[in-house]
């Protein structure tokens, strides 16, 4: 929290004028008791990090899972500009993701809304009943198969060989090819269920896996299997901000109240 503090006091002796300050984390605050929950950053658990912040720079802050943050980011000047629903997912070390409906974050009544990661894979074959365990510590959930460890495994699984995600996703030979395909569909059928709750204009990727290029045209072709329309258009979008749209979406948080 300390460099968090000198941080903002930097910036501000630069622009010579106090500013805003928000922030992305993982997790977000319970509004029972004021604390952390969920944060892949465990020490944050159960700590009021967010008053502590307030407390030590001696003003209120804005703060919101990541996966908002970043939805935000790319439904105001982003991949979802001009969209009425937009739906974020980040894929990498996780699997999050964030709702924003009309350029305002949906947060829920639980601070929940977006995590679809944390539900079972949609329609599962038999190969993929046993699921293997993530973060969650659920067995078969979305964010398990999805994240970069989840294609990692499935590519050891299947051919008992390791990997890096970067590697499968080259798909240069017919193993990695077949690893790919089974990764679109399970991505395909998981936006399925997004698309058929929320019904988004855009759902933008963004995380490590976000930069596989085949995945925007490939994950539409079959996600009209599982989505309860005649026709689909949603659009499956890159992010326009890269690694920077998180914190980008923070600095909005002030925009969005």
């Amino acid at each position: 929290m300390r460099t968090i503090a000198d941080l903002v006091g930097e910036v501000q002796q630069k622009l010579e004028r106090p500013g805003t300050v928000g922030i992305g984390t993982p997790g977000t605050v319970s509004r029972r008791t004021g604390l952390m929950k969920n944060a892949y950053a465990t020490a944050l658990n159960d700590r009021p990090f967010k008053a502590d912040i307030e407390a030590m720079l001696g003003r209120p802050i804005k703060l919101a899972n990541d996966g908002n943050c970043f939805a935000l980011s790319e439904a105001i000047d982003g991949a979802g500009k001009d969209a009425d629903v937009v739906f974020g997912v980040i894929v990498g070390t996780g699997c999050g993701g964030g709702l924003v409906v009309h350029r305002h974050v949906l947060e829920g009544v639980n601070s929940i809304a977006g995590e679809w990661g944390h539900n079972p894979l949609p329609a599962p074959d038999d190969s993929e009943r046993a699921g293997f365990s993530h973060y969650d510590g659920g067995e078969g959930t979305i964010e398990a198969f999805l994240c970069g460890a989840g294609l990692v495994h499935d590519y050891k699984r299947v051919f008992g060989e390791t990997l890096t995600a970067p590697e499968i996703a080259a798909a240069d030979t017919p193993q990695k090819e077949q690893t790919m395909v089974r990764y679109e569909q399970r991505m395909a059928k998981a936006l399925a269920s997004v698309i058929n709750l929320v019904d988004p204009q855009v759902i933008v990727l963004g995380g490590g896996l976000s930069n596989i290029e085949r995945l925007y045209d490939n994950v539409p072709k079959y996600w009209g299997d599982w989505v309860f329309s005649d026709h689909v258009e949603t659009q499956l979008k890159p992010n326009v901000h890269g690694d920077s749209s998180g914190v980008r979406g923070a600095a909005w948080l002030w925009v969005d109240s």
